[in-house]
């Protein structure tokens, strides 16, 4: 009886070591963005459902504000094992692969219907594991708004208005080119830097989504916030191939169906959150809104696509994007 006993106690302490194991898929999801902002929130709710729905066998460790690095940063880490998953833009991601180039394209998209068209559509999803080969794949999109130019001492009616004014940009190169197409002086910098960067005159302006002017503040040193929405740039939820493949397929099921749900999430909290940062940058900030005619924009870039036009991978999924839009 007794060796039965130590049988059975063995067993079970095996048994809970093995489900032990299988609860330590530790994974840490770094980004840039605070912790009140609507990605933000959204990436809370793939937290949860990713540990509720794996019964604890995956858990997700989050850290906000830049925390970790900047995004080239973090996405350097998740290439060298330092961190699991991101959420990145796709104008940062096109320094590591040359497919995100397109998405950052100045007036690519036609307006919100046609970005989301796109983005949940078979296009975007082919682009999800083509990264693979780069050391991570994506799981889901999140839409970062149209950017629009916003500036400290003068409104921005024209691409005119942009000579000889500092603004600073991501690190993109496709950034970097249209801002000197239209004139302006491109100047990069990581997000958290930016406010102090208008506040002490190093830079004229920015170029950003509405919200920039309220959750980032940068409404209390910029008052003019022109609405020429030159990009819709998606940022991408990816995962490190490695840490992907350690996950059970069942695992990476529960992950896909989280992130595409944090996505649905995200898209109410962001309508709210534009619509809203609108109404405080105006009444509260006194930032005054510009509406642009934008063909004066559109005709500057026309160089950019002159010169992607030819390239394997960029035209040929310009052209399927364009190809939506009739």
């Amino acid at each position: 009886m007794k060796k039965i006993c130590a049988i059975a106690l063995t067993t079970l302490v095996l048994g809970v070591n093995s489900m032990g194991a299988s609860a330590a898929v530790r994974m840490r999801l770094a980004h840039a963005l605070a912790e009140n902002h609507p990605t933000s929130q959204a990436l809370k709710l793939f937290k949860e459902k990713v540990e509720k729905d794996s019964k604890g066998s995956v858990k997700i460790q989050l850290f906000f504000n830049g925390s970790l690095g900047s995004e080239p940063d973090v996405v350097q880490q998740l290439r060298n094992g330092a961190v699991e998953i991101t959420k990145v833009n796709a104008s940062t991601l096109e320094n590591f692969d040359p497919v995100f180039k397109a998405f950052a394209l100045p007036f690519l998209f036609t307006g919100k219907d046609n970005f989301y068209q796109v983005m949940e559509g078979p296009i975007a999803e082919g682009i999800y594991s083509s990264t693979k080969r780069n050391g991570y794949i994506s799981l889901t999109f999140y839409d970062s708004g149209a950017r629009s130019f916003y500036t400290k001492n003068k409104p921005i009616n024209t691409p005119d208005d942009l000579k000889g004014q500092k603004l600073r940009v991501m690190d993109s190169q496709t950034a970097i080119r249209m801002v000197h197409l239209m004139g302006g002086i491109p100047t990069p910098m990581p997000y958290g830097e930016i406010y102090a960067a208008l506040q002490q005159g190093v830079i004229d302006g920015a170029e950003n989504n509405v919200t920039a002017l309220t959750l980032g503040r940068h409404g209390e040193v910029t008052k003019f916030y022109s609405l020429d929405e030159h990009s819709m740039i998606p940022d991408f939820l990816v995962i490190s191939t490695k840490a992907w493949e350690k996950l059970t397929p069942e695992q990476q099921g529960i992950l896909r169906k989280a992130a595409r749900e944090s996505t649905a999430y995200h898209k109410g909290l962001w309508k709210t959150a534009e619509e809203d940062a609108m109404k405080t940058a105006v009444e509260k900030m006194g930032v005054t809104i510009v509406r642009p005619e934008k063909k004066a924009f559109i005709d500057k870039v026309k160089p950019i696509y002159d010169e992607y036009t030819g390239d394997a991978v960029i035209g040929e999924l310009v052209k399927k994007i364009r190809a939506t839009q009739k």
